[in-house]
């Protein structure tokens, strides 16, 4: 494999082009108009513009990038997440191309895209799951006595999707319906897909997933877990390695659980298996997600394995080089998703130039970067910046080691997760490891942050006075302004 073409923007594609270069893999990235000077475009070896700045005429256009990858002899497509990551027709339309898609087989994408499906595929293997519908529904009165059966409080969620996109929590019965039409509306919006399923709502649980990793040879790992249960509308914003609450033996169970997932339908590459943890520790599979996923660099720093690397080395059909005795979990890794967003109104998006963007830089500091300063934050895309990430020998170090990070990292022109962050990293519950998937339902509100900053702006003034009087040889100095 001579050279990839990532079919992606921002942080993941350079991320995947810096991985490629260190294996002198050259590469190609495609760009739409309001990318043309992305960092991703100007680091690789070739760069061709798709279309225009919406991503269904841009990055979404499968026949387009597969007609650029043979104009310019392109061995293999790396997909990144999101866009075309889990669409098993692009897979195969690479396939049928004599291109490697970096990646599972088409019918693994297919079959684990479906939750339904997926569900029905590890069926055999003995693998909790959540109570439930096994088939999706569309009628409401069907679907209303399926969810007095399981019994309330219950979970709509999307067939045919993820991402919190048609998913709604309903407490009692004469909720069911409005949620009911509302998720509707939203999944056929989102995917294109009405069909929802509904099962048993887990109160209570953590978000845990397992990295497994397979090659074309029979090989199947795990490469631990991730906690990924902090989370706003039902999207991840803090991950870590490895969890704070799992015993080795819960560790173990839920690893090999997974690779029993990967087995069920012949798995490639590298994939996420996703389990709910009640607070009986008792795991419950949710879904496979058959990519490299956002949060896949806090695994990479407690294994000391370059995901990247593996998936590429995999997909050139070459043998897993390590086996599951051979992997140890070292240290700890936290990492903090930074969207432009604005923590203070409800998270809403935050466009506008970065006037000033200076990224946090030291030992146990990574950033996976996809901005430089001056550039617009465009409106047609997902508003994550970067990647904010830090390594420690052990959780505290990882989490002193964020808080100076985030202090350090500069961002002017557009609100960010920044300011969250602090707040996450800080509260008690998080840094006590008791916490869930409602930890900011519990815990979060603007107002904190805003006396936050009122306080941190107030210490700042008393600093600038000291120094200041200090200049002047001034001996009596303000405690408060």
């Amino acid at each position: 494999m001579k050279k990839i073409l990532v079919a992606n923007r921002g942080e993941i594609a350079l991320r995947v082009m810096k991985t490629a270069k260190k294996m002198g893999i050259k590469t190609v990235a495609v760009y739409s108009v309001a990318d043309r000077q992305s960092p991703h475009v100007k680091f690789a070896d070739e760069a061709v513009c798709i279309g225009e700045a919406p991503s269904n005429q841009s990055y979404l256009l499968g026949d387009k990038i597969i007609e650029v990858c043979k104009e310019l002899g392109v061995d293999g497509i790396h997909p990144g997440y999101g866009f075309l990551s889990e669409n098993s027709k692009f897979a195969e339309m690479a396939e049928k191309n004599g291109i490697t898609f970096i990646g599972p087989k088409s019918h693994a994408i297919e079959v684990m895209g479906d939750k339904l499906a997926a569900k029905d595929t590890v069926k055999a293997y003995d693998i909790p799951m959540v109570p439930g519908l096994d088939h999706a529904i569309t009628d409401i009165d069907e679907a209303k006595q399926v969810a007095k059966e399981v019994g309330f409080p219950i979970l709509i969620k999307a067939s045919a999707g993820g991402g919190g996109k048609g998913m709604r929590v309903v407490e009692k019965e004469e909720d069911f319906e409005s949620q009911m039409q509302r998720a509707i509306s939203e999944a056929t919006s989102a995917f294109g897909d009405g069909s929802v399923f509904i099962e048993k709502y887990v109160g209570s649980p953590r978000h845990i997933e397992i990295q497994v990793m397979a090659d074309t040879h029979g090989n199947v790992i795990y490469l631990f877990e991730r906690e990924c249960s902090v989370q706003r509308r039902h999207q991840k914003v803090v991950e870590e390695a490895p969890s704070a609450v799992l015993t080795p033996e819960i560790r173990q169970a839920m690893g090999e659980a997974a690779v029993k997932v990967a087995k069920s339908c012949d798995y490639v590459g590298a994939g996420t298996v996703e389990f709910l943890l009640d607070e009986n520790k008792n795991f419950y599979f949710l879904e496979m997600n058959t990519r490299l996923q956002v949060e896949h660099p806090v695994t990479e720093l407690i294994t000391g394995i370059d995901l990247v690397e593996m998936q590429i080395r995999v997909a050139r059909g070459e043998v897993l080089p390590i086996k599951q005795e051979d992997l140890k979990i070292k240290g700890h890794a936290l990492e903090l998703r930074v969207y432009a967003e604005d923590p203070l109104n409800d998270f809403l998006p935050s466009v506008g130039n970065l006037s000033t963007y200076i990224l946090p830089e030291g030992e146990g500091i990574r950033v996976d970067n996809g901005f430089e300063q001056g550039m617009d934050v465009p409106i047609y895309y997902d508003p994550m910046l970067s990647k904010l990430i830090t390594y420690g020998k052990d959780r505290n170090e990882a989490i002193e080691l964020m808080l100076k990070a985030i202090q350090d990292y500069k961002i002017e022109g557009v609100s960010t997760t920044l300011p969250f962050g602090t707040f996450v990293f800080k509260h008690d519950a998080f840094v006590s490891g008791d916490f869930d998937t409602n930890f900011v339902k519990k815990f979060y509100s603007a107002d904190i942050i805003k006396e936050n900053q009122a306080k941190e702006a107030e210490v700042a003034v008393l600093v600038a006075l000291k120094n200041y009087f200090a200049d002047q040889k001034v001996l009596r100095v303000p405690t408060k302004l």
